[in-house]
């Protein structure tokens, strides 16, 4: 395993243990299938239209999206923002809607080796504590959320 994978790994690890109180105040919804086509899934999960307030919020937060732990972003009052994933700056122009979508939803479907967690697959996943077991780690509105904030980093 690389250094920076093993790095990662015990980052995301710490991360998710401490916290996993907070993590249990995740609401509990269910998942919400989505048709994925080519390298994205095009429509949205939600019929509300996703909230880039919100999303940002999700993102800066390190006890839900742990965003942080791995990108860096223009998010300047966060300090220590990871270097192991690529920098959200400029994230709504590199990706579509959709591609956002995807690489939010279950990242692994682009790259099996992938450290970014699968923030709405439930299924195929392992070492998952059992308060959190079959429930995603965002629900659709805030998969949504997420990504229309990414999609204001032009």
């Amino acid at each position: 395993m690389p250094a920076w994978r093993a790095l990662a790994a015990c980052a995301l690890g710490g991360a998710l243990g401490p916290g996993l109180g907070q993590a249990q105040a995740l609401p509990r919804t269910a998942l919400v299938e989505a048709r994925v086509v080519g390298d994205a899934i095009p429509l949205p999960l939600t019929a509300e239209p996703g909230d880039a307030a919100r999303g940002r919020a999700i993102v800066a937060n390190r006890q839900q999206g742990l965003c942080l732990l791995c990108h860096s972003g223009p998010i300047p009052e966060e300090r220590f923002q990871g270097n192991l994933a690529p920098d959200l700056a400029g994230a709504g122009a590199r990706w579509s809607r959709g591609q956002l979508r995807l690489r939010i939803v279950d990242a692994q479907r682009l790259n099996p080796d992938t450290i970014m967690p699968a923030y709405h697959r439930t299924a195929g996943l392992h070492r998952v504590a059992p308060a959190l077991a079959g429930t995603p780690l965002l629900g659709a509105q805030q998969i949504e959320d997420v990504v229309a904030y990414l999609e204001t980093l032009q």
